[in-house]
């Protein structure tokens, strides 16, 4: 069955490139990305995972540990990291699962029929420190994943986590966003010091509060 927002994310143990690890325990109170891949030593995922690593400072500052699996043993796994460090000029850090059982996959729905019977598909979960799902995407085996993408998603959901805000179309840090409109206008001036520009009645806009 398939996962869908607000669902908990389905724990599992599984043997990776770092070891055997808990997936709860993995997380601990993080954030996390779980990303999948359809085998080893294929172009598009190997560029995916080289930026991922690339990227790995900016998931840190933001809290948030990265988990990729493939239906590929540990072995492969290995063998597939040193050709990514070598050609996209990176260290790959965080654990690749090796799920040959397809267990992982099966947890979350990661393997369609009519793509592939076998491979999983190029799916994102973004999980948030309660265990629940907050975001789904699957991309096309054609297709790169976009990971400042994810980044930005995942800068707007610990924003709005915190504040009574959204955030707009094509939204970046350091933008102004949407005030709720749960929030009365009277009520929303004393909540935003930065003030409160009004397009509409249900269109308000502020600055973005202070993250922490």
């Amino acid at each position: 069955m398939s996962l869908r927002l607000g669902d908990t994310a389905p724990n599992f143990k599984a043997v990776t490139s770092k070891g055997e690890i808990d997936f709860y325990e993995f997380l601990g109170d993080s954030w996390g990305v779980l990303f999948s891949h359809p085998a080893d030593f294929t172009p598009v995922c190997t560029t995916e995972l080289g930026r991922t690593a690339q990227l790995q400072g900016e998931f840190d500052k933001r809290n948030v540990k990265v988990l990729a699996v493939s239906v590929d043993p540990v072995d492969k796994h290995l063998g597939w990291i040193g050709d990514i460090n070598e050609t996209q000029n990176t260290t790959v850090e965080f654990p690749l699962i090796a799920d040959d059982n397809r267990i992982v996959s099966g947890l979350y729905d990661m393997i369609h029929p009519n793509a592939s019977a076998t491979a999983t598909v190029r799916s994102v979960f973004v999980i948030g420190p309660d265990k629940k799902i907050k975001l789904t995407l699957t991309y096309p085996a054609s297709t790169g994943r976009n990971f400042l993408e994810i980044l930005r998603v995942i800068d707007s959901m610990q924003l709005t986590a915190k504040h009574s805000v959204a955030t707009p179309a094509d939204w970046n840090q350091g933008e102004d966003v949407i005030i709720s409109t749960a929030i009365k206008t009277e009520d929303a001036l004393k909540k935003f010091p930065k003030g409160v520009k009004e397009i509409k009645p249900y269109l308000r806009y502020t600055a973005q509060p202070e993250s922490n």
